[in-house]
């Protein structure tokens, strides 16, 4: 890939988005916005999404507050492109995703593919911050089912020997899961992205969102950090991609302010920063610049200002699944950026 440049080193672009800041009120910005795209070099660029119930999606589109139409009205100025004028939902044409985890799902990027057509996954928000950043076409490939743990479902084969997975519910299937559905439709693109051009194509970077089925279990939380540790460097050598940008964004359900007297604090917290840690280059230096870990506790909206009392899907809030999305799209940005500079 061609080397990108730091729009701010130079006074000029520097001045521009000050003053498009001005103009727009303050209008959400991403990674993407502050960075010169990626040069096109014909090849589509692949992501793949994975992770357990909060990948999949709740955030809630319409029906009170909390919700996409809510926070549209409520912050048209961060919020209102993603509408047109007629006020529906934008449709990205340079963003495809596949997701086969349940059922088929495939189409351009818009609202609808996180638990339902009601519902949107971290995958809308990153899909905008990659879709900007790109000039060729970009495909997400969502790997996400709801219930699943790090230490059994996802287990990499580094972590512990075991037999073949052979169906759901068997140690180490979804992480086999993630690998057979990625060669299933690469080696595939025209029928599951019917846009495509024969140009080749490159897988670029991977994200992961998970942790509710670890986080209650001490056990899977003392052995979080190492598994992951595993999973990355394992899907990487399955893929045979040497440093494939990874970005985790942790399991920050209940925000920071855990109560002192919740039997779970500690293991919970525990959980969150060992997430983070992986991105830590003095914990873990094989990982510097090619990981990247995405804050969530910030994203945590009051239970009022939700639609929902489902604590472990964030409340069903839209603007957290966006945030997070959002997040860890400027991550992977971020990341792209640091390894081609």
């Amino acid at each position: 890939m061609n080397k990108r440049r730091i729009m701010n080193k130079n006074i000029i672009p520097s001045v521009l988005v000050i003053l498009g800041v001005l103009i727009t009120g303050g209008m959400d910005t991403s990674a993407a916005d502050k960075v010169e795209a990626e040069k096109a070099n014909g090849k589509l660029k692949i992501f793949i999404l994975a992770g357990q119930s909060n990948m999949v999606g709740f955030g809630q589109l319409k029906d009170g507050v909390g919700t996409m139409e809510w926070y549209i009205e409520k912050k048209p100025k961060a919020y209102g492109h993603l509408v047109d004028e007629n006020g529906k939902p934008v449709v990205r044409d340079d963003v495809w995703l596949v997701n086969l985890s349940y059922k088929e799902q495939k189409g351009r990027l818009t609202t609808g593919y996180g638990a339902s057509d009601g519902h949107i996954g971290p995958e809308y928000g990153f899909g905008f911050v990659v879709g900007d950043y790109y000039k060729d076409p970009v495909l997400i490939i969502k790997c996400a089912w709801g219930g699943r743990s790090l230490a059994h479902n996802f287990l990499p084969p580094s972590s512990a020997e075991y037999p073949k997975p052979e169906k759901d519910g068997d140690k180490g299937f979804q992480y086999a899961e993630i690998l057979r559905q990625v060669k299933k439709i690469t080696g595939n693109l025209k029928k599951y992205y019917p846009h495509y051009k024969g140009n080749g194509y490159e897988i670029v970077g991977f994200g992961w969102h998970q942790g509710w089925n670890d986080r209650i279990n001490q056990q899977a939380v003392n052995a979080y950090e190492k598994n992951m540790e595993n999973f990355i460097k394992d899907i990487r050598e399955d893929l045979g991609i040497q440093d494939l940008p990874f970005v985790i964004a942790n399991t920050g359900m209940g925000g920071w302010n855990i109560p002192e007297a919740a039997p779970y604090k500690k293991r919970v917290e525990k959980l969150m920063n060992d997430q983070l840690a992986l991105a830590d280059p003095k914990q873990h230096p094989e990982f510097k610049g090619n990981v990247a870990g995405v804050e969530t506790r910030d994203f945590q909206r009051p239970r009022e200002e939700s639609p929902s009392a489902q604590g472990y899907h964030w409340f069903r809030n839209w603007e957290t699944f966006y945030l997070i999305g959002k997040g860890m799209g400027d991550s992977m940005v971020e990341l792209l950026v640091s390894d081609n500079s």
